[in-house]
């Protein structure tokens, strides 16, 4: 009996921190978000522009493969939250092929490549799911979180999205 009552309690924290929680994410995102839009010092773009050569066959390949077979195209995936969520953001660029993304019965997750641990997307009381399973537009920018318990993944490292039968491997976190 002493059990079910300390997952009540358990629960009933959850469910009190869970708006908070929300809250905080978005103010992040707000505050932060100017941020990610300054420029790179001025020897950077050179070596940003080697590297991007040098990967550009396999990097474009796999980029118009998304866009001709899901109809989206992944714009960033970050650490946000101090490092208790990682934000993964993509385009719709086909509405009609990105549909079975937007699922409610889909349950998204993201493999931590070096561990192979999955990560799901947190499910508040009052929110649901921390994703978006709208109907998608085309243009417009699509987000999802994925919870990080225990700081497993950090900036730098390789993760896997998976959707259904959506896969997309070696997205590198910022």
């Amino acid at each position: 009996m002493n059990m079910i009552a300390t997952l009540r309690e358990e629960n009933d924290r959850g469910a009190r921190l869970a708006p908070l929680v929300v809250m905080a994410l978005l103010l992040t995102s707000v505050l932060f978000a100017p941020l990610w839009a300054f420029a790179a010092p001025a020897d950077e773009p050179a070596k940003a522009a080697e590297k991007a050569a040098e990967a550009e066959p396999t990097v474009e390949a796999e980029a118009m493969d998304m866009a001709a077979q899901w109809g989206i195209e992944v714009t960033s995936i970050r650490l946000t939250a101090n490092d208790y969520m990682i934000d993964y953001r993509y385009r719709v660029l086909d509405a009609d092929k990105a549909t079975d993304l937007f699922k409610r019965q889909i349950k998204p997750y993201l493999i931590h490549q070096k561990t192979e641990k999955v990560l799901a997307v947190p499910e508040t009381a009052k929110v649901g799911p921390l994703r978006n399973s709208n109907i998608p537009q085309e243009g417009k920018i699509y987000w999802m979180f994925f919870g990080n318990a225990g700081d497993l993944v950090q900036t730098g490292d390789k993760v896997t999205v998976v959707i259904g039968d959506f896969r997309v491997e070696d997205l590198i976190v910022e």
